[in-house]
């Protein structure tokens, strides 16, 4: 199996601890895999997020959900978080597109345990689009650290009553995957239904809130 993500840059990262649990990895892709990922990134059809379900993977894409899936990967999480996911089930959904409405401030619910936001765009010249890491649920400005949402950076965070994050408005092509432990099957089952026809009322009205 070809490794895409580079582990040693991975394991050396530190966590923050401020405002809340979570670290960020520029380059978490390794520089000679990332333009074959880019290129085999599937097309999303609209607004919102996807389950992978919904969308036609081809084998390089689908060989790296699968070695973020696989255990090297979680028991890293674990180590760098100090708990345990084995057993937790895991929920992927991808974005490629992002409304100037998307980016609201927001926790995550309850029924995620931690939270994985790799961003797959080459490039980012908008100051928009740009997730942060706030402080509090009521100002984007007050912000612990800005993350540039391209270059295969990742930002994980476990999810806590004040994991507050979100961005400035963009419109346009906006890539990312996200990756959840969450804390049951029924959450899995609950959450896919619920992108599905979300994205699926976004892509016959984009201008929905």
């Amino acid at each position: 199996m070809v490794h895409r993500i580079n582990y040693e840059k991975l394991d050396n990262i530190d966590v923050n601890h401020e405002p809340y649990d979570y670290f960020v990895v520029e380059n978490l892709v390794l520089e000679d895999q990332f333009e074959g990922l880019i290129n085999s990134y599937p097309s999303v059809p609209g607004p919102g997020s996807y389950p992978l379900s919904d969308l036609s993977l081809n084998e390089d894409f689908q060989n790296f959900i699968d070695e973020m899936n696989g255990d090297r990967f979680r028991k890293t999480i674990e180590e760098k978080f100090n708990i345990s996911l084995l057993g937790k089930p895991t929920m992927f959904t991808v974005r490629g597109q992002c409304r100037k409405t998307d980016g609201k401030i927001h926790t995550d619910s309850k029924t995620k345990i931690i939270t994985i936001l790799l961003y797959m765009n080459q490039q980012w010249d908008d100051d928009g689009g740009r997730l942060r890491i706030l402080h509090d649920g009521e100002n984007i400005n007050n912000y612990a650290e800005e993350v540039p949402p391209y270059g295969g950076t990742l930002l994980a965070f476990k999810r806590s009553d004040n994991s507050w994050h979100g961005h400035e408005p963009f419109e346009g092509q906006r890539r990312a995957i996200q990756m959840n432990w969450v804390t049951s099957d029924e959450v899995v089952r609950r959450e896919q239904k619920r992108h599905k026809w979300s994205a699926f009322w976004k892509k016959i009205n984009p201008l929905k809130k």
